[in-house]
């Protein structure tokens, strides 16, 4: 074959190959760049001064966030930057308490925030484990055990069964080498490797068949290979590198929240504004007016939202993380919620990655095996019958499963955790596994039948043959491979009624048979077998006698089925996406009932020769990639992406890295995933159970609807609390504001908080998981919420208004000299509009003040269902916010009668007939919301019905 040749270059005299020069190059010309050979090595000395050249062979982590730059991170929502600014306006003004108090609310925000994310990195760091830790080298022509990390360009490694590949090497010596690459390409049969093979132009990754990659594992046989990458120039370190170009992008919640804020920034600005206008030409005291303008300000912002959203993201990754899902950034929570499309991996996420034998065919008989995984639990059963087969054909069946434990390297393992392990190839413990469920004991019969001759399996012939005394001490030779190979060298066949001649025309069933099961996306192997006169063996592989088929499958995960189905009544489309053939997705596909009949199945040569436009349109109907990339998995995400979907990916290959970060949500496994893709992630699943992942957008979308009853209820709070400000200076004075900065703090941050924190303890609501999945531009402001806050508002106003007139009349308006409140002196008769030098008694604010503290208690149970009556739902079905309701009116009575307390909040003891007024009014906007979700809730209902899914 032609091959390229690499420029000497400074490079070279570096030692430096890549490892695409390297797989088109011969073993002699890598050898001389590296400056190395195949007897001794590099020596102790050289590999000391390369190590100093070229570094450790480390993937260099993500560069801790010091907790400082975390803490000031949290202060760029605009609703915060608010706060801050009415802290300085505040402190300004000399008002020291009321600005201690927002800022505490702002510092306590900024560290929950800070807390939760330090804890998933926490739990994150727990599940890493270091793999490939030491290295089996030759240096100075001893083989030594050395730290993988200090391997070099240059370096020997020797390659057994069960090792973690080290690095990129350049294999000089392979002997029936297998390696599982399945992490980083996303193939799921271990790869035959071959030293010898050389190539005109480099080959795509999956078909370097001379090389091995850094971070996969050999499943078979022996190798030798030279060090030609390391750190990050590996493929792996590639893969890391590009995750650094990546930017995480803002969330929706993000985007709303943002948005929401700049709305009450801009509307607080404006109504401050024009009461301060209004009030210099009715002739009132700039000072005055400012002190108005503040109460305005205080009464704008929603200062315990920020707190409130915080805790109640924090709140679901800590439930999400007791269901098995350790989620890394706060606001990802949230996101979950709103995805309606899933990219996930096909190997390991939505498949076992463990081989299992799913068909049989023995003798013209066809059996089905049940069971997945390598567990012996399932049972083989003869196509048509009810039992277990127990006829003729089970002679050639238990035959087929002896060859296939016999000819085998694989060993089973019980792990601690009581799951089967498996040490070997995927393939050859599948066959044990099937063996187990067809009564055959694996470890009896390799003990009394043990392998005393072997054949390997090479390319050229692909069939591994050994040689065992069966049948009371007669050498049989036991082979297995490609049936078509097998069959060639056939010349009987096993069946129940013995050893009859193989004719032409059984021959062309079994052939018909292979590609049956190839088209159903099996692998398949042919068994034979033949008897010898003595250990010699001689003539195996010739004139044996052919015993049938196995065909496997790395099957579909059960609860995958299950959870796609969940996710299509949900409105949210899944998209497999594998490194795998395009048959055999299409087959999980179809297993996984994912794909309907008229969607696109694309390969990764299609979509290579797609532009960016022409991949958007076929995204659209494409369910189903194979045989891709890295790069065209992120292109893919994009291209999902470009039409609007909020895009979350599924993996646990250092592949999926990549498109784990550019999707808007990026979920690994936790147990099989790669430390890349943990890394990459915004979710780890410490089950590997794809079901978890709808488990945790059923969380994301119960904390988001929760979100918005929160958002509603501080809202509806916060703008009826500026209605009433704005109108009753406007009518009464500015000076006549019926609430005072202070009681609009002790409102916002205590008693709102605790019934609005419970309002996020509530449950799901019946059909959730069957609405579609919100859109990218749905506000979290929409046109209903907007309706409910404008008639709470309204409520709150009339409410509150009438309150604190009824308490002007009950406790009339206190005199005002030389600028001083005159507690002790009231006018006598009471005048609608206030009289010149007076102002508000502490009774009429005493009315105003706990008329709307109750009348929020009140609203919060109406808050707990946009549509649904609280009457419908149980009044007090949640004890949350009953305990919360409770304690905020402990804290509502606390203010009115403790002293000294009451003296700060300029309050009044209560009398009986007070309560008695003030409970017959707060009903008002109690009403008005039951009335306003009666009227309005069945179109609601109407609306998202009608939505178009994903």
């Amino acid at each position: 074959m032609k091959k390229s040749k690499v420029v000497e270059s400074e490079t070279t005299s570096e030692h430096v190959l890549t490892g695409e020069e390297a797989s088109v190059q011969s073993i002699e010309h890598v050898l001389k760049v590296l400056k190395t050979d195949t007897v001794s090595g590099i020596s102790e000395a050289d590999a000391a001064s390369r190590l100093e050249r070229f570094g450790r062979n480390e993937l260099e982590g993500e560069k801790a966030t010091p907790f400082i730059v975390k803490l000031l991170n949290q202060f760029k929502d605009f609703l915060v930057l608010i706060l801050i600014v009415a802290v300085i306006i505040s402190a300004v003004l000399g008002e020291i308490l009321d600005a201690s108090i927002i800022l505490a609310i702002v510092i306590i925000n900024a560290l929950l925030g800070v807390f939760q994310e330090n804890r998933a990195e926490k739990a994150l760091e727990a599940l890493k484990k270091m793999s490939a830790p030491f290295a089996s080298v030759k240096r100075g022509g001893e083989i030594c055990e050395v730290p993988a990390a200090e391997l070099v360009p240059g370096d020997l490694v020797e390659l057994i069964a069960g090792d973690v590949v080290p690095a990129d090497l350049r294999l000089v010596l392979s002997v029936n080498l297998q390696a599982n690459e399945s992490a980083l390409t996303g193939e799921s049969v271990p790869v035959h490797k071959d030293a010898a093979a050389l190539y005109d132009e480099v080959p795509g990754i999956g078909d370097r068949l001379n090389m091995v990659f850094s971070g996969t594992e050999i499943t078979y046989g022996r190798g030798e290979g030279i060090v030609v990458s390391t750190a990050e120039k590996t493929e792996i370190g590639k893969i890391a590198d590009r995750l650094k170009s990546i930017e995480t992008e803002v969330t929706p919640l993000q985007q709303n929240l943002n948005r929401l804020g700049k709305i009450l920034g801009l509307l607080f600005l404006v109504i401050c504004a024009l009461i301060f206008g209004v009030g210099l030409l009715q002739g009132g005291k700039p000072l005055a007016l400012f002190m108005t303008a503040i109460s305005l300000a205080v009464a704008a912002i929603p200062e315990g939202l920020p707190a409130v959203v915080t805790i109640l993201l924090a709140l679901g990754m800590n439930r999400m993380a007791k269901e098995n899902a350790i989620v890394k950034r706060l606001l990802a929570v949230e996101t979950l919620g709103s995805v309606d499309t899933i990219c996930s991996d096909k190997t390991g996420t939505l498949t076992q990655n463990e081989m299992t034998v799913t068909r049989l065919y023995v003798g013209d008989e066809h059996f089905h095996v049940s069971g997945v995984g390598y567990a012996p639990i399932g049972a083989i059963t003869k196509e048509g019958a009810k039992d277990t087969d127990h006829d003729a054909a089970s002679y050639a069946l238990k035959r087929m499963l002896e060859i296939g434990t016999l000819c085998n390297d694989a060993v089973l393992t019980n792990n601690e955790d009581g799951q089967i392990g498996l040490i070997g190839d995927p393939t050859e413990g599948a066959m044990l596994t099937v063996a187990e469920k067809g009564g055959v004991s694996v470890d009896r019969l390799r003990e009394s039948c043990p392998v005393i001759w072997e054949l390997p399996f090479d390319s050229d012939r692909k069939m591994m043959s050994v040689g065992c005394n069966l049948e009371n001490g007669v050498p049989h030779s036991l082979t297995k491979g490609a049936p078509d190979r097998v069959l060639d060298c056939c010349d009987h066949e096993l069946t129940g009624d013995g050893i009859v001649p193989l004719s032409g025309q059984r021959r062309e069933a079994i052939i018909s048979q292979n590609m049956s099961f190839a088209k159903q996306a099996l692998r398949v192997l042919g068994f034979a077998y033949r008897t010898h006169d003595d250990e010699t063996f001689e003539g195996a592989e010739s004139g044996m006698v052919f015993v049938g088929l196995m065909g496997m499958i790395d099957p579909a995960r059960p609860e995958a089925r299950d959870a796609i189905e969940t996710c299509h009544n949900a409105g949210i489309s899944v998209v497999m996406i594998t490194g795998d053939h395009q048959a055999t997705a299409a087959a999980i596909a179809d297993d996984l009932r994912l794909r309907k009949e008229d969607d696109l199945v694309l390969s990764g040569q299609e979509l290579e020769a797609m532009s960016d436009d022409e991949l958007t349109e076929a995204a659209k109907s494409a369910t189903v990639y194979a045989r891709v990339s890295p790069e065209h998995k992120v292109r893919i995400v994009e291209a999902l992406k470009r039409s609007d979907r909020i895009v979350s990916m599924t993996g646990d290959g250092v592949n999926d890295a990549p498109a784990l970060k550019r999707a808007d949500i990026g979920v690994a496994m936790g147990i099989t995933g790669t430390e890349v893709a943990k890394g990459a992630a915004d979710m780890i699943l410490t089950d590997d159970n794809f079901g978890t992942i709808v488990n945790a957008v059923e969380e994301g979308r119960v904390i988001y609807a929760n979100i918005r009853k929160v958002v509603s209820f501080l809202l509806s709070c916060n703008v009826g609390e500026i209605l009433v400000i704005f109108i009753t200076s406007m009518i009464l004075g500015p000076s006549f504001t019926p609430l005072l900065p202070v009681q609009l703090l002790w409102l916002n941050l205590v008693t709102d908080s605790f019934p609005a924190l419970a309002l996020g303890r509530e449950q799901a609501e019946a059909g959730i998981m069957l609405q579609p999945p919100r859109r990218k531009s749905d506000k979290i402001l929409d046109k209903n919420m907007a309706w409910s806050i404008v008639i709470q508002a309204i409520a709150i106003l009339i409410t509150i208004f009438a309150a604190f007139n009824i308490g002007r009349y009950l406790y009339p308006d206190n005199l005002v000299v030389n600028g001083e409140v005159m507690l002790d002196q009231s006018v006598s008769v009471f005048s609608f509009i206030p009289l010149v030098n007076t102002a508000p008694s502490w009774g009429a604010r005493t009315y105003a003040f706990v008329s709307l503290t109750l009348a929020e208690i009140m609203r919060v149970f109406s808050s707990r269902s946009e549509t649904i009556s609280v009457f419908k739902q149980g009044f007090f079905s949640n004890p949350t916010l009953n305990k919360a309701a409770l304690l905020s009116v402990g804290l509502a009575l606390i203010v009115v009668y403790v002293p000294f307390i009451d003296t700060y909040f300029k309050t009044i003891p209560l009398t009986v007939r007070d309560w008695a007024i003030i409970l017959s009014l707060i009903l008002i906007p109690f009403i008005a919301s039951e009335l306003f979700k009666q009227v309005f809730h069945q179109r609601n209902d109407k609306d998202w019905r009608n939505r178009p899914t994903a």
